[in-house]
Parts: structure tokens; sequence; C-alpha cells
């Protein structure tokens, strides 16, 4: 299990049930999203992640399924110090309003692989090849 410092007057992520993959995040200041807007929602908290750990922000399902709410820009480096902010955007058709304590996303602590890039010119043959969207199905 990896430990996460965490600093700031926020709410702790919390997990939701004792297999959830992802920890609450909750709203520390309340907003209005108008439809087809964005905001940029703070949490009051700030994060170290382990070394070799990401945090990513993902939608909770209930707000994606029931008010249209997803997630933006969704990546916290480990050497990142700055406030955990959460940007969400409303595809929903009304104002979608959050208080303050407002579960309003999840992180899910992962750890990542730093690969090596090189330039090639030519690139090894897949039973896939170029092909791009819906390339193997629907």
């Amino acid at each position: 299990m990896s430990l996460v410092r965490v600093t700031g007057t926020g709410a702790l992520p919390e997990y939701g049930s004792a297999d959830a993959a992802g920890a609450d995040l909750r709203a520390a200041e309340p907003s209005v999203i108008p439809p087809g807007g964005i905001a940029s929602v703070s949490t009051a908290l700030r994060i170290e992640l382990p070394q070799g750990c990401v945090g990513l922000i993902w939608p909770r399902s209930g707000l994606a399924a029931r008010h249209g709410i997803d997630t933006l820009a969704g990546v916290i480096d480990a050497d990142y110090r700055g406030e955990v902010k959460v940007v969400l955007a409303n595809h929903g058709g009304v104002p979608f309003e959050i208080q303050p304590g407002d579960r309003i996303a999840q992180i899910l602590v992962q750890r990542v692989e730093r690969a090596r890039f090189e330039r090639a010119e030519t690139l090894a043959p897949s039973g896939r090849g170029d092909g791009g969207f819906g390339s193997t199905g629907s």
C-alpha cells in the first residue's frame, strides 16, 4: 500500500467501499457549472505522492450518469506540490451546483513506468497496422 501525505484544510480522500479503486475527492468551495461549461473546483488539499506513482483524477460514475459531469486534465505528477483542483465539465442540460463537501471526483494512485523514447525509421508490423478509430470493431 502506498502512503500519500496530505496537507490543507480539505477533507481527506476516502474510499467508498473495501474494493473501490478510487478515493473520493470533495469540493472545498461552492460552484455552479452552466450547461456546456467547465469549472476548476478547489479541494483545499495538497498531496505528496510516492516517487514512481501518479494520481489520476476520474469522474464519479453517478455524477456522469445522472448529471453529465465529467473530469478533464486528470494527471497529478509525483513531484507536484500545489493544490489539487478538479476540472469538471457539464455535458448536461441544466446548471450543476456544487456545495462544500460534495464528492466531485475520485483519485486513483497508480505506479507508472517511465519509457525511453527513441527515433526509428520504421515500426514493427502488427495485425492492426495503422488502423485508427473504430478499426477493431464498433
